[in-house]
């Protein structure tokens, strides 16, 4: 053949081998986008190259949620606190009241300071916003346990004293902490004052809903102990307004109309002879030993002194009828002498008919009253017998247990033995500290002294004479009350708490205590920085010691110079 006829054949052959490749591919690629789409095309009959027809579809696409808020970073508690959201109309107060008890703070107005200041408030911002977090300081992380700080009695104690409502509070903290900057050592601080009112929580049958003023004794006694204060809880006992009148069957009872007993018109004394008023007292006193105070102390640890004694009647009394005759109650013969030796006079037997007229004739003051011993139990024995029953019941705890008596009491007088029952030798015997308040302003009408108040050296001194003598050895301390308080004297001042408190020491005194029912201390404020001076010149005039002893139960407190 000729080229050009191979060539035409070659070039015809490529042309129909590409049209069938391109036939291939197009029904191929068709095939794919029907796959794609689950679509099958239509293809015509008398198509040479057949294309696919796309049809419109539907398909659900899942959609992404999306958050309508973005939650803001929750706050962490650090440790020592946690994270409160408040509530809608809450205030910062409020959320510290409520939070006090789990905290190292002492008071509610503390908890709300250190709360704006945690949270970067105002100091005057207390409202909150619905769902406001707020971070709550000082959290414990178990309840403060407090532990006695064991001391000889001979510690020389520097104390005032504060009511439970003062030792609650803010201010009732900042005297304690002056207190010990001036040189003070210790507080007195009320569990149980005169009109019954107990200032801590204590469950007991005789005892009703009450307001509470120190919350947690242990915290309270925890925060003395790091002032390196030694901590006093004072109980009144038998003066007990509050319990009288909810329980008058407790009551002093009068003889005349058989109910309770008012002294001078005032309802106010339980009965010191009935077991179930000693009980309660001796609970209370055991249910504050366990906070680690140092030391109880009684005060009105007697018998009613005032108001009509003949109408007075005590359950000790029962046992016998002729219990409790003493001097405070008139025999037949309406004598109220008594014998020097403290037993009680009875008048002499009548004497025959036939001698009466000589007898008559006589002048009554050369009559000599007949001295006879007591007739049953008496007020002394009570007191004595209680003090044995509740220092048998404190002692084992680790506390010490100091008495409030009478200034009066040393001068052994027999009325005011019968009438309060304070037997200053028995006492002794019951007790590790003794503390007579010999204010001077009370013993108006003694030693033919017009102004007593005004005369500081002299009945402290003589008190302080007394007493030493009336307890000697027995091993008793003697740590009197002082009057800090301008009470019937002119003179009250810095100086005025400095010769009491000299006189005192000169005379066989260790430490002292200042009672001001205010809890104003100003003036011994300003003295005992002057006495602190003197004692560093002329050692151990005034102060015997500053600190508290550290035992190996009890961490060591920081010295307060």
């Amino acid at each position: 053949m000729r080229l050009s006829s191979v060539r035409i054949i070659a070039g015809i052959s490529c042309l129909f081998f590409a049209a069938a490749a391109a036939w291939r591919v197009g029904s191929h690629s068709s095939d794919f986008t029907a796959q794609a789409q689950s679509v099958k095309p239509t293809v015509s009959s008398s198509a040479a190259a057949p294309t696919a027809k796309l049809h419109s579809v539907s398909a659900t696409v899942p959609s992404i949620a999306k958050p309508a808020t973005i939650p803001e970073p929750k706050l962490t508690a650090a440790p020592g606190t946690e994270i409160y959201t408040a509530k809608r109309g809450e205030a910062i107060p409020t959320v510290a009241r409520r939070h006090l008890g789990k905290t190292s703070y002492l008071t509610s107005s503390e908890l709300a300071d250190a709360i704006r200041a945690a949270n970067k408030k105002s100091d005057t911002s207390n409202i909150l916003k619905a769902n406001e977090n707020l971070i709550i300081p000082g959290i414990l992380a178990a309840p403060i346990t407090e532990k006695t700080i064991p001391i000889p009695k001979e510690f020389e104690v520097r104390a005032i004293y504060l009511t439970g409502v003062m030792a609650g509070s803010d201010h009732g903290l900042r005297i304690i902490r002056h207190w010990r900057e001036v040189g003070g050592n210790a507080v007195v601080f009320d569990i149980k004052d005169s009109d019954g009112s107990v200032s801590i929580p204590f469950e007991h049958p005789l005892v009703s809903k009450h307001n509470i003023y120190i919350h947690d004794v242990a915290k309270f006694v925890h925060f003395l102990h790091q002032q390196n204060m030694h901590a006093i809880a004072r109980i009144a006992i038998f003066r007990d307004e509050r319990l009288v009148v909810e329980h008058p069957e407790l009551a002093v009872q009068s003889r005349k109309n058989h109910q309770a007993w008012r002294e001078n018109g005032k309802l106010v004394w339980t009965d010191p002879s009935n077991p179930k008023v000693q009980d309660y007292d001796i609970a209370l006193a055991k249910h504050v030993a366990q906070f680690g105070v140092d030391e109880v102390q009684f005060d009105y640890v007697r018998f009613p002194a005032e108001g009509d004694q003949k109408d007075a009647a005590f359950v000790y009394q029962n046992a016998s009828p002729e219990a409790g005759q003493s001097a405070d109650q008139q025999d037949a013969g309406g004598n109220k002498e008594t014998c020097g030796d403290g037993r009680l006079a009875r008048p002499a037997k009548a004497k025959p008919s036939g001698t009466a007229e000589k007898t008559a004739a006589k002048p009554a003051a050369s009559k000599q009253p007949a001295c006879h011993a007591p007739r049953g139990p008496q007020r002394t024995d009570v007191i004595t017998a209680f003090l044995k029953k509740a220092y048998a019941e404190l002692h084992p705890t680790g506390v010490l247990l100091s008495l409030d008596v009478f200034g009066v009491m040393a001068w052994q007088r027999q009325v005011d033995l019968s009438h309060t029952g304070q037997d200053i030798v028995g006492m002794a015997k019951y007790c590790d500290v003794l503390s007579p308040m010999i204010y001077p302003s009370h013993f108006f009408g003694m030693d033919n002294i017009a102004h007593p108040g005004d005369e500081p050296a002299h009945f402290i001194g003589e008190s302080m004479d007394r007493f030493m003598l009336i307890t000697k050895g027995s091993g008793v301390v003697i740590r009197p009350w002082l009057q800090a308080f301008h009470w019937r004297t002119k003179t009250y001042s810095p100086e005025y708490i400095k010769v009491q408190v000299e006189t005192a020491k000169n005379k066989g005194g260790i430490g002292f205590l200042f009672w001001n029912a205010a809890n104003d201390y100003s003036k011994p404020y300003a003295a005992m920085p002057e006495m602190k001076t003197a004692n560093a010149k002329e050692k151990d005039k005034f102060f015997r010691g500053d600190e508290l002893p550290v035992t190996t139960t009890q961490a060591a407190l920081t010295p307060t110079k």
